[in-house]
């Protein structure tokens, strides 16, 4: 259940460009990351500039983007996540032109700690009869 938050400071972003980031970003969940459609969820966090800093003061002209994603840790491979960062990185710009700064940071979350609809993502994975391993102690 990976849950996406897409943080852009243009309060005005037209309704086009914000379904296409929400339905590019749940597709490539789904395409890349191998995750269910029904599950993503994708919430668009559209801010004014003036609440958007970089280096400590406000963003002046030009656009900026960040994703920031929760996964189940433990269903992904390094090479999955490394391509779902490029990927997106890449729908950003298409969609919102050039961004001279543009994050996407993936938050893995143990799936004991994580949940949806009230179930742990352990237990649903468990139900299904593919529980994610154990991440390594950090």
């Amino acid at each position: 259940m990976p849950y996406f938050r897409v943080t852009v400071p243009d309060p005005d972003l037209p309704a086009d460009v914000q379904r296409a980031l929400a339905e590019g970003l749940t597709g490539l969940a789904v395409t890349v990351l191998r995750k269910d459609r029904a599950r993503t969820i994708v919430h668009l966090n559209l801010v004014p500039a003036d609440r958007y800093y970089v280096g400590g003061t406000p963003l002046a002209g030009g656009r900026e983007a960040h994703v920031e994603a929760s996964l189940t840790a433990g269903t992904n491979s390094a090479a999955e996540k490394a391509a779902f960062i490029a990927a997106a990185d890449e729908l950003l710009s298409d969609l919102l032109g050039p961004l001279p700064r543009s994050g996407v940071a993936l938050h893995e979350l143990h799936p004991e700690s994580y949940g949806y609809n009230g179930v742990t993502q352990f237990d649903h994975y468990r139900r299904a009869g593919n529980a994610p391993a154990a991440p390594a102690a950090r």
